[in-house]
C-alpha cells in the first residue's frame, strides 16, 4: 500500500504571483498531485493567465461562485465585472464553467469531497461558525454532488479562512485562500496524506463518483491533515494589478486586502481607506 500525498489549493482568485509561490511550494516537497477547489478568478488581474496555470497543474478542479459569476450568462454587474470578464478568453470561459460541482476521492479508506462551498451549490456558504445542523449537513449528498454516499471527510474552500474541524458526522476542513487570504496576508493551501492500493485508489472523478465506494472509516490506514502558508512578494503582484489598468476602486481596494488579510466590507469600519 503506497502513501500519497495530494495538495488542495482554494480560491486562487487571478493572484498569479501568489499562486506561482504556492505551487512553487508543492513542487518542493514532491507533491506532484494538485487539486483546485475552485474561484480561480476574479478580484485579482489575472485570471486568464491563472486558468491556464490551472489546467497545466491540477488534476481536476471544481467550480467555484466566481466561475458562476464571471463566466456564467448573468448579467454584467458594474465595472470590474466587465474588466474581468473581457480579461478571459472565450477557451477560458468555456472551461471554467465546465469543471465539476464537486470532486470525490478515497485515501486510507476514506471518502473524501472536494467541492467549493457546500455540497448545496457554489454559493451557499459555510461561515467557521457554523450550526451543528450546517456541519452535518457538508457530509450528505445532494443533487448537487450526485447520487453517492455520505462523505467521510470534506474540504471546502470559498470563506477564505482555513480550519479543521472533527466531529462523529465526519471531518470538515477548509483550505482557505491561495490568493485573497483573510485570517492574514499569507497565502494557505492543504495537503492530504493517505493510503493508496488495496484499501482505496485515490483518483479523483467529477460529479463525486469515486474508484471505490468503501465502507464509512472503514479502513484503519492513517490519515493526515497539513495547513500551509507560503510567503510571496504582495506589493509585486499589487504592481501587476496596476500595470493591467484593473478598475481603481477594485484596485485599492483588492491592495488592502492582499496587504492586511481583512475582509474589504471592514475597510472604512477599521480606518484601512
Amino acid at each position: 500500500m503506497a502513501l500519497e500525498r495530494i495538495a488542495l489549493v482554494s480560491d486562487v482568485h487571478g493572484n498569479l504571483t501568489a499562486y506561482e509561490a504556492v505551487l512553487a511550494d508543492i513542487a518542493a516537497r514532491g507533491i506532484t498531485r494538485v487539486i483546485n477547489l475552485g474561484d480561480v478568478v476574479g478580484k485579482g488581474p489575472r485570471g486568464s493567465a491563472c486558468t491556464a496555470l490551472t489546467r497545466e497543474r491540477c488534476e481536476a478542479t471544481v467550480r467555484g461562485n466566481w466561475e458562476v459569476f464571471i463566466v456564467g450568462d448573468g448579467e454584467i454587474r458594474g465595472e470590474a465585472h466587465a474588466w474581468w470578464r473581457a480579461e478571459l478568453t472565450e477557451e477560458d470561459k468555456q472551461w471554467l464553467f465546465a469543471v465539476p460541482g464537486s470532486v470525490d476521492l478515497e485515501l486510507s479508506g476514506r471518502r473524501v469531497r472536494l467541492l467549493h462551498a457546500s455540497p448545496i451549490d457554489e454559493f451557499t456558504r459555510v461561515h467557521r461558525d457554523h450550526s451543528e445542523e450546517q456541519f452535518a449537513m457538508m457530509f450528505e449528498p445532494t443533487p448537487f454532488t450526485g447520487d453517492v454516499p455520505r462523505a467521510d471527510v470534506v474540504v471546502y474552500g470559498d470563506i477564505h479562512e482555513p480550519y479543521l474541524r472533527s466531529g462523529t458526522d465526519g471531518l470538515l476542513v477548509n483550505a482557505g485562500s491561495v490568493g485573497n487570504q483573510l485570517d492574514d496576508s499569507m497565502p494557505s493551501y492543504v495537503i492530504l496524506e493517505g493510503s493508496v492500493g488495496a484499501d482505496g485508489a485515490a483518483g479523483a472523478v467529477a460529479g463525486g463518483g469515486s474508484a471505490t465506494d468503501g465502507p464509512r472509516g472503514g479502513a484503519a490506514a492513517p490519515f493526515g491533515v497539513q495547513f500551509v502558508r507560503v510567503p510571496y512578494d504582495v506589493e509585486a503582484e499589487i504592481a501587476a494589478t496596476r500595470d493591467l489598468d484593473m478598475p481603481p476602486a477594485e484596485t485599492e481596494a483588492y491592495a488592502v486586502e492582499l496587504r492586511t488579510g481583512v475582509y474589504r466590507g471592514r475597510h472604512e469600519e477599521l480606518g484601512l481607506v
